[in-house]
């Protein structure tokens, strides 16, 4: 029953009202964005150029540059009143999702330590399937391998499953492919 609670709960959510800001949108767009004119003011003047030449040239982006812009980036948010980020992002299944994470990490010991690294800003997104060397996969090639996998699964076992399914059918005499009745909320039938 906890499911259709929840359910319930989020379809009598009330929304939170919102205003809209009084000022015209240019004069705040972009006003809490990483651009160039903060970067120009959080970073030193090595690091400003060697990120503008990445951005606009294709210039590789070498951790110890990623470093240097992860702490100014912290220091940006710090100073404007952030303490977590999201990582936002669109997977290839074409929704989008978001990871949250802090600007601090647990040190074991009840305490925290402070961290946000250029491996963090310079990093392909994992698609979060955990290898036994605990390592993982960025998306793109985890999508790859599962349409390769289940693409090869499907070719090598199709005449077994058309097998299955003649047989089924001529010794059963059952539908291969069948509708089911289920209850569902306020116990009413539904077919799956």
């Amino acid at each position: 029953m906890l499911r259709f609670q929840m359910i319930e709960a989020a379809l009598n959510h009330k929304a939170v009202e919102v205003s809209a800001p009084s000022a015209r949108p240019s004069d705040y767009f972009g006003e809490k964005v990483f651009g160039r004119a903060v970067m120009r003011k959080y970073l030193d003047k090595f690091t400003y150029e060697s990120l503008l030449s990445t951005m606009d040239n294709g210039t590789p982006l070498s951790l110890e540059l990623a470093d240097s812009v992860a702490a100014g980036m912290r220091q940006w948010a710090l100073d404007n009143g952030a303490d977590h980020y999201t990582h936002w992002f669109q997977p290839l299944t074409g929704g989008t999702a978001e990871k949250h994470d802090s600007f601090s990490d647990p040190d074991g010991k009840g305490m925290v330590i402070e961290s946000f690294s250029g491996k963090v800003l310079a990093q392909q997104e994992p698609d979060a399937s955990s290898f036994p060397n605990g390592g993982i996969r960025n998306t793109f090639e985890a999508r790859g391998y599962s349409v390769l996998l289940s693409g090869g699964a499907l070719l090598v076992l199709w005449p077994v499953m058309l097998v299955l399914a003649i047989l089924v059918r001529t010794k059963l005499g059952s539908p291969v492919i069948f509708c089911q009745e289920r209850p569902g909320r306020d116990e009413k039938i539904f077919k799956l």
